[in-house]
């Protein structure tokens, strides 16, 4: 063990704690038994198969209010795997559940036995027709899809809330539609063809012109049984109607018995079939979708009504007028939205009964837009709206921005109102369609509900279609809180139907909470129907049992979940998945979703249980060695969840007071620090050059053995020589800038191959030949942004090196008088922000005098537009960093680039590097990983120049690419030299 390796139990939970009924039970602490565990990994290898209790737990939760704990999780890489999968499960009477984003709201993405994650290597969007149509693979994001097609002017159909996590797989798998969607535009009608694994394994592409006759050969039982079906419908008059009524509204709830009217061949109904299936009745591997025009021209408006009533009443009126949506929030909604970042404030304030609606319009071109904005002034014209706050404006808008802030608060409704309920409760999702017309009945009637149950009240929905989304939460640990939620959910569902002839579902797929209650919707007839269609494509129901069909009236009460109280920081978590994406250690470790719902286990269990003394020894890699601390998730979380800044307060927890003392002392005496990095790097570039990179990297590897992998980096090639001795001269006389450059400029010196100025001297270059020079103080040496005592959790450090840096910074701002610039973004955003909840009192005060400007963001904005472009490359691909998302500063980097390239280019699959100062040394699995995805988008064509604004992210890109990144105001400072210039 190395020298100083930190002991799991200083992260054990000290609170006092009763052990939970849901608890993991001590027999699983071993995790996978065998002979599942054995005969997994002799049939897909051991990199496959995840079978550590803390892989289990980490997958046993989604979005959801259930808690299945899988026997076995197997990472699949092609479709061989699945076939594999699928034949083992039969031969061994197993069950099988997919699952992709975890994003789902009713417990389809769990399962008992055998999870299967087909998110990992199943991203991949192929843009066909110019981007009429898109092949995508299952692990793609919407988001992420939609990206690859905005560049055609092209989008997709389904536009759920969770599009930034959700996967196209489960949108599929679910039906599900979203904002715009409707019954029009969701994907069982603009899903062109689908490439799919039956149970048995056999694979079916329905866009394969021999594809019904290579069924017909391979499964005949099973084409002669959808024939049947589809003959014993088409038998029944009545049937039909009904059938065909039930989705003239927004329905999610069952499978999809109008395949069997639409499709005329086994390969056609079963292409329908799959549509909403919910993964019980095969793997979707691929999709083609016909995708829609991306109208570019939006007209928004967020107005309020004095009366959800009055709200509803408008619906009808904005829906004749051509309104693309028409969403609703009620009061609760509004006022709980005051958590998501961006949103007013005074919205707090909002009378009870005050009601939005969010209503938008979107045109190809000008005249289309017009037309649009005079149709809704003359709505508008006619409503009683109302201003109860400062911010309403009642007003439509073309600005992107504001209307992004529109958007971000209607999407954020599960999550703010989910993240404001009280501390250990369950949030129960749900989701129904009425008629559009009954739209405002229907809201009364289900707030008077919730009201008799003694559930808090929040609704919000697509009101344009009838569609409502409401919460309830409640503590699953009590029997009298269970008791009141069966309770609801029978009233609930006997009104929707009984009185509305509704959906139960609408987009969110029937799931573990809808299935007992499929036949009163459907009726028995129906619903017999959808066990015959299961029974003739799985039958040996190998696929997702109880997830669409059960026959036990209290389906819906088994797995609900407990939720323990955990830190302050991540309580409200309600477990959406959407931070998993952007996170960097996603696809190595855990994502931030999976370290609090890590935590909550071992809240969940006795103190020292044998789960939780495993769940221990595998969170410090898994979880917080392995965090990049780049805080993404935050931005990413509706309500702002920092899981980094949690992971970053364990560090600190598992240092030792001697840790924390040495971390003080190299703040305290940081100027010598500094000075022996520099020659430490210059030595080691020497060497080196003189016998390789090769000893170097063997040397530091015995040391982290020895000592600790996370204490001591790792020597890469890719790290740069040292930097100058001596930074510029300047002169603060006329300064219009006081110019700090990080303490990683001024150990490391630029790119190998680099003979242009280096990044100090061309900052001070560009700012001098556009008359707004800037002054480097001479005793910025010793002072740092204090991101390194930070990101590790050095508490004592990080006061040190904060405190120090301000004080420093108000003198040499003159009181802030002048703006303090700053030359990589990590420690603009340190400086600027990070550094607060270390200061004094009295550096507080002077910290808020402080204006502290990213380089990115002075040369944009003031160096620029007083700058004569002498020359550009052809062609530059940027890395956006962590830190410029947190700022803001990214369209400042493309602002800057594009003054020095004819073509620039933001990969879509851009994001934080992790290397994360020395992370990336200390674990460079990690950059590895994070980078592999934008690596690949960025090989897939040679560029002129690699650009970014951060030294060390531009050395992880290095290691990721095998291209040279530098910084853009190097490039900026070549392109208007005034004499040639190079490189």
């Amino acid at each position: 063990m190395p020298l100083l390796e930190p002991k799991p139990e200083a992260l054990r939970p000290g609170a006092a704690r009763t052990p939970s009924v849901d608890r993991v039970a001590a027999r699983q602490a071993p995790g996978t038994p065998e002979p599942l565990r054995g005969d997994l990994v002799a049939l897909l290898g051991p990199e496959k198969v995840l079978w550590k209790v803390s892989d289990l737990v980490k997958y046993a939760s989604d979005a959801s209010p259930y808690r299945f704990v899988p026997q076995v999780v197997v990472v699949p890489e092609d479709i061989d795997d699945i076939s594999a999968i699928l034949s083992y499960a039969h031969g061994k009477g197993r069950e099988v559940v997919f699952r992709a984003a975890g994003t789902s709201l009713n417990g389809q993405a769990q399962g008992e036995d055998i999870l299967v994650d087909v998110r990992h290597h199943w991203a991949g969007i192929e843009v066909l027709d110019d981007g009429a149509r898109a092949r995508i693979r299952p692990g793609t994001t919407v988001v992420r899809a939609n990206a690859a097609l905005a560049r055609h002017g092209r989008l997709l159909g389904p536009d759920p809330a969770s599009a930034i996590a959700c996967t196209i797989g489960g949108v599929v798998a679910n039906n599900a539609s979203g904002m715009t969607a409707g019954t029009t535009r969701n994907s069982y009608r603009t899903v062109s063809s689908l490439t799919f694994v039956l149970p048995s394994g056999t694979v079916v592409d329905t866009a394969d012109p021999a594809a019904d006759e290579d069924l017909a050969h391979a499964e005949p039982r099973l084409c002669e049984g959808l024939m049947a079906l589809k003959a014993e419908i088409e038998a029944d008059a009545g049937l039909t109607a009904r059938i065909r009524a039930k989705y003239e509204i927004k329905n999610t709830n069952g499978y999809r018995l109008d395949a069997f009217l639409d499709g005329s061949t086994p390969v056609q109904i079963l292409r329908g079939l799959m549509v909403g299936s919910e993964g019980t009745f095969g793997f979707i591997s691929e999709v083609v979708f016909d995708t829609l025009p991306l109208d570019r021209r939006v007209s928004t408006a967020l107005l309020f009504f004095p009366s959800l009533t009055a709200a509803a009443a408008a619906v009808p009126r904005f829906n004749e007028a051509g309104a693309i949506a028409v969403e609703l929030m009620d009061g609760n909604t509004l006022r709980a939205s005051v958590r998501v970042q961006g949103v007013p404030a005074d919205w707090a304030d909002l009378p009870g009964q005050t009601t939005a609606l969010l209503v938008e319009f979107r045109a190809p071109d000008e005249s289309g837009q017009e037309r649009y904005e005079r149709a809704a002034a003359a709505v508008v014209e006619e409503l009683d709206l109302v201003a109860p706050v400062a911010s309403v404006t009642n007003a439509f808008t073309r600005d992107a921005k504001v209307i992004s802030g529109y958007w971000k608060a209607r999407k954020a409704f599960v999550t703010a109102v989910g993240g404001s309920r009280p501390s250990g409760t369950t949030l129960i999702t749900e989701d129904f369609a009425v008629p559009p017309a009954r739209l405002a009945e229907a809201c009364e009637a289900l707030l008077g509900l919730q009201a008799r149950h003694g559930f808090d009240a929040a609704v919000a929905g697509h009101a344009a279609h009838g569609n409502l989304h409401f919460l309830l939460a409640f503590d699953a640990a009590k029997p009298s809180d269970v008791d009141r939620y069966a309770a609801f959910m029978d009233d609930f569902c006997r009104l929707t139907v009984e009185r509305f002839d509704g959906s139960l579902k609408a987009e969110h797929a029937t799931g573990r909470n809808i299935a007992p209650f499929l036949e009163l919707e459907w009726g028995p007839g129906a619903t017999e129907l959808m066990w015959r269609t299961k029974q003739v494509i799985d039958p040996d129901g190998v696929l997702a049992p109880r997830i669409v069909l059960d026959r036990d009236p209290k389906a819906h009460l088994r797995g609900l979940k407990t939720i323990p109280e955990v830190e302050a920081i991540a309580d409200p978590c309600i477990e959406c998945g959407f931070c998993e994406p952007t996170c960097p250690s996603h696809d190595l470790t855990t994502s931030p979703r999976q370290r609090i719902v890590l935590r909550r286990e071992m809240m969940r269990q006795p103190a020292g249980s044998p789960v939780e003394t495993q769940l221990l020894d595998a969170y410090g890699y898994d979880a917080v060695d392995t965090c990049a601390g780049d805080s993404t998730c935050k931005l990413a979380c509706p309500v702002g969840i920092d899981t980094g800044a949690l992971m970053k307060d364990f560090r600190h927890q598992r240092h030792s007071p001697r840790e924390e003392r040495i971390a003080a002392l190299t703040a305290k005496n940081f100027k010598a620090v500094e000075a022996a990095a520099r020659l430490a790097v210059a030595a080691a570039a020497r060497i080196g050059d003189r016998i390789g990179d090769g000893p170097l990297e063997t040397v530091t590897a015995l040391a982290r053995k020895a000592v600790r992998p996370d204490l001591v980096p790792e020597w890469l090639p890719e790290i740069p020589g040292a930097a100058a001795r001596k930074l510029p001269r300047t002169s603060r006389t006329g300064a219009r800038a006081v110019y700090y450059p990080a303490c990683v400029n001024r150990i490391f010196g630029g790119p190998e191959g680099h003979h242009g100025p280096s990044l100090p001297q061309a900052v001070v270059a560009v700012s001098a030949r556009a008359k707004k020079p800037v002054w480097i103080p001479d005793d910025v040496t010793g002072t740092c942004c204090a991101t390194i005592w930070h990101s590790k959790g050095y508490d004592e450090g990080n006061t040190v090196m904060a405190n120090r840096i301000v004080e420093a910074a108000w003198g040499w701002t003159a009181g802030g008088r002048l703006p303090l610039v700053v030359d990589a973004s990590s420690c603009t955003l340190g400086i600027a922000h990070e550094v607060v909840p270390y200061l004094t009192d009295d550096n507080r005060e002077l910290h808020r005098e402080l204006t502290v400007v990213d380089s990115l963001v002075w040369a944009a904005d003031e160096l620029l537009p007083e700058l004569t472009v002498l020359r550009k490359t052809g062609s530059a691909v940027l890395h956006p960093t962590c830190s410029m998302e947190h700022l803001g500063d990214v369209e400042q980097l493309r602002t800057v680039a594009e003054a020095c390239a004819e073509e620039v280019v933001i990969p879509d699959d851009a994001g934080c590097c992790a290397f994360a100062g020395d992370r990336g040394m200390l674990h460079k699995e990690l950059t590895a990983s994070a980078t592999a995805k934008e690596a690949a988008e960025v090989n897939g064509r040679a560029y002129d120049a690699y650009l970014s604004a951060n030294r060390m992210c531009e050395i992880g890109m290095d290691r990721a690419t095998g291209h040279t990144y530098y910084s853009v105001l190097m490039e900026l400072e070549r392109a208007t030299r005034p004499k040639a210039a190079t490189r």
